[in-house]
């Protein structure tokens, strides 16, 4: 609610639970992203048959900054970009899968492999393997960069009011997604789990 910019997640076509994830803020306090959660919340589970009965999509909005100077003068932060919601988005898709085989004691070094893979893939969206896919937000068709993997998608856009756009998810197709403003996060707080 603290939050500088509007809150994306998926349009009144999805019907099913919505619930609250994660709030990233600066050092200040200041909120600088957070994510919306529809369907299935993700249980972090190597079994694979549970991951793919889960079906959701998680929306990530991140707002757009420039590059500036940090709270203490001492140095500079990255400005946000589409690259930064496609990183955040494939970041948040891996924190809640790892592959069957995988032991929990192996997790951890997986995780930071796989997130690196996600910052430099993050940051080639014109390259392999992201492709284009246009979706409604506010009802407007915006093209977004969109890849999918044997964990599930990633997609990420910008809308035309200062913010950028992730979302990833399993189960759900990307493809008949929509995206709006959210009015009242209290639909998403009442369905926490």
């Amino acid at each position: 609610m603290r939050a500088p910019f509007p809150w994306y997640g998926l349009d009144e076509a999805f019907t099913g639970p919505r619930w609250l994830t994660q709030v990233g803020t600066a050092a200040d306090g200041s909120v600088q992203h957070g994510s919306l959660g529809h369907g299935d919340e993700p249980s972090i589970k190597s079994d694979a048959a549970v991951g793919e009965r889960e079906r959701f999509a998680v929306a990530v909005t991140v707002a757009s900054s420039p590059v500036r100077r940090t709270g203490d003068g001492t140095g500079v932060l990255d400005a946000t970009t589409v690259s930064s919601a496609a990183w955040l988005a494939g970041s948040g898709l891996l924190a809640c899968t790892w592959p069957a085989q995988l032991d929990h004691s192996r997790r951890d070094d997986w995780l930071d492999q796989q997130t690196e893979t996600a910052f430099e893939l993050a940051h080639d969206l014109a390259g392999a393997p992201w492709s284009e896919l246009s979706l409604p937000v506010d009802g407007v068709p915006v093209p977004f960069h969109y890849r999918e993997s044997e964990f599930g998608w990633v997609l990420a856009g910008s809308t035309g009011n200062g913010v950028h756009i992730g979302a990833y998810g399993r189960g759900m197709s990307a493809y008949g997604l929509g995206f709006s403003v959210v009015q009242d996060l209290g639909a998403y707080a009442q369905t926490t789990g």
